[in-house]
């Protein structure tokens, strides 16, 4: 009984401390000064690149990127409206590419007659581009300027 009252007693100040500091206000680059918990307004749509020319990639096995509008577009159980232009039997005469080969293929490797369920959803990898200026700073540097980069001198011990 006696370690009890001393729990608590110990515990007593640090609670009635913890309750009178104002909670911190999380905030996130991206939100501004919202708070975590409440609901920011959406930004106003932004028109996107329309300009239907295909853009280099910044890593290997980077998805291509959409560079055309795909406003309105319906992509569900029902229908994939990309597949209108991109289907092997439609490149011809739309002239867009065709989907990759890894499209066709299972989950083991192995080939199906047609696009693979697992691929159906296209924008889980694909995504249109505006041209807007970053929310958060970003230093990345493909592979090449990286390979291309002067060598670090050795460091000494």
């Amino acid at each position: 009984m006696k370690k009890f009252a001393l729990i608590l007693a110990l515990l007593l100040p640090l609670s009635v401390f913890a309750q009178a500091q104002p909670a911190p206000r999380a905030l996130d680059n991206m939100r501004g000064a919202t708070p975590l918990a409440e609901t920011t307004k959406p930004p106003a749509l932004v028109n996107p690149d329309n300009s239907d020319v295909k853009r280099q990639r910044n890593y290997a096995m980077q998805p291509p990127i959409i560079p055309h509008k795909i406003e309105n577009y319906q992509i569900d159980k029902s229908a994939n409206r990309c597949m209108m232009c991109h289907a092997r039997t439609r490149t011809q005469e739309s002239q867009a590419p065709m989907i990759s080969v890894t499209h066709f293929q299972n989950r083991d490797g192995n080939f199906l007659a047609e696009l693979s369920p697992r691929r159906y959803f296209c924008l889980q990898c694909h995504v249109p581009q505006a041209n807007l200026e970053p929310l958060v700073n970003n230093q990345f540097k493909d592979v090449d300027t990286m390979l291309n980069a002067p060598a670090a001198p050795a460091k000494k011990k």
